[in-house]
């Protein structure tokens, strides 16, 4: 790839070239070529180079944008390209050496600037073409979030999503084309939400309010926030399990034998650049993981379909293995034969043999072997007594 610098993506304003600065519109001027969407080139009018229009889906683009390599080319995005704009897909397509960015005022920083808030402190989301369950994790009372949507439908569409999980009583502010001559910005309730005329672009300023329909910042979420059929790992042990495999900011997790996917999901929870693979066998099983993920926000979760250890030589290396289920001792040997040293590994048995085979592990493999027993207080007769559940042993081991 050339070391010359053909490409400069600018961030573009809804007040057109008003709002652009001097090096943008020097770039807008030398450029041979101006792509953009439909809407931005119709804001731009400086400029005499052929005006090309991004095709949509997006990433049709790219490869127009490749043809055109060599000449001076003037890409335009909205506000900051890079944050939650196309910056960074135009990025990893072409070399540092060819490209520069000249970004302008994100949706966001008009947004908080028209309300006062603290920038640092609101969630900030990108949802025109992601689902609304990403705010969900985020959905807590007297929280902020600033989200981007795809058009005026869907700002009736988020409302309702809103309502129908409890947070009717947030305030939304309906925010359409920040830092331009058409601006407005209205407040409506979620609940009582009936506006007909939003137009695009826009976005949604939501302060969050709602009772007990909260998710937990801790691991261990009530099990009845997963759908399952019984195949869980149930809410106090699934909080010693996550805390044995100890999540870090950009781990990747296999969960094997997932279930309903709930030890997956919160580890997707622990943090946004966490990654994980649920590994389940039979199509039900995983289907209802999918449900899960995307109920609660976390649909970068993939879900393998198959048997094990078949279907993990495909997948990228863990930091963390759980097995919750299918734990034999060929997928031991497995794992301990082809996974990197420094991976750490979490099983649970239930079973006589499999608590047996774990314990043959420990002596073999070393680490901590755990045995817990829990009892949930129950009616007997008038009155009331322990109710034990079935004892877990878990290994935790790193390779």
């Amino acid at each position: 790839m050339s070391d010359v610098r053909w490409l400069t993506i600018i961030g573009l304003g809804e007040d057109g070239p008003d709002g652009l600065s001097p090096a943008s519109l020097d770039a807008l001027r030398a450029a041979d070529v101006i792509m953009g969407s439909e809407r931005h080139l119709s804001l731009v009018k400086c400029g005499s180079g052929q005006r090309v229009t991004w095709p949509v889906p997006f990433e049709d683009g790219l490869p127009v944008l490749d043809g055109l390599r060599g000449r001076n080319v003037a890409v335009l995005a909205s506000g900051d390209p890079f944050w939650f704009g196309a910056g960074s897909v135009i990025a990893r397509r072409f070399a540092p050496g060819e490209w520069r960015a000249i970004p302008g005022a994100s949706v966001f920083s008009l947004a908080a600037a028209r309300l006062g808030w603290p920038l640092e402190r609101v969630t900030c989301l990108g949802l025109h073409a992601a689902p609304f369950a990403r705010l969900r994790p985020h959905l807590a009372t007297g929280q902020l979030a600033i989200a981007t949507v795809r058009d005026g439908a869907a700002v009736g569409e988020l409302a309702a999503y809103l309502d129908f999980l409890g947070f009717g009583k947030s305030r939304m502010h309906v925010l359409e084309a920040l830092g331009g001559p058409r601006e407005r910005c209205r407040d409506v309730s979620a609940g009582t939400y009936a506006l007909d005329d939003v137009t695009h672009p826009v976005a949604v300023a939501v302060e969050v309010a709602g009772s007990n329909v909260s998710l937990s910042a801790a691991s261990g979420q009530p099990d009845d926030v997963f759908e399952s059929d019984g195949q869980m790992t149930k809410r106090p042990v699934r909080a010693i399990t996550l805390s044995a495999l100890a999540p870090r900011p950009g781990e990747r997790l296999w969960d094997i034998g997932s279930g309903s996917g709930s030890v997956a999901i919160e580890w997707l929870m622990a943090h946004a650049s966490t990654q994980a693979a649920a590994i389940e066998m039979r199509a039900d099983r995983a289907a209802r993981i999918r449900k899960n993920a995307n109920a609660l926000g976390q649909d970068r979760l993939l879900v393998v379909e198959g048997k094990v250890p078949e279907s993990l030589s495909g997948l990228d290396a863990p930091n963390a293995v759980f097995i919750g289920g299918g734990l034999d001792r060929n997928l031991l040997d497995w794992i301990s034969g082809n996974l990197a040293p420094g991976t750490r590994v979490v099983a649970n048995a239930v079973t006589l043999e499999t608590s047996a085979l774990l314990t043959e592990a420990q002596a073999e493999f070393g680490g901590t072997l755990t045995k817990v027993e829990l009892a949930e207080a129950a009616p007997v007769g008038r009155f009331r007594g322990w109710r034990a559940s079935y004892p877990v042993v878990q290994l935790s081991v790193v390779l």
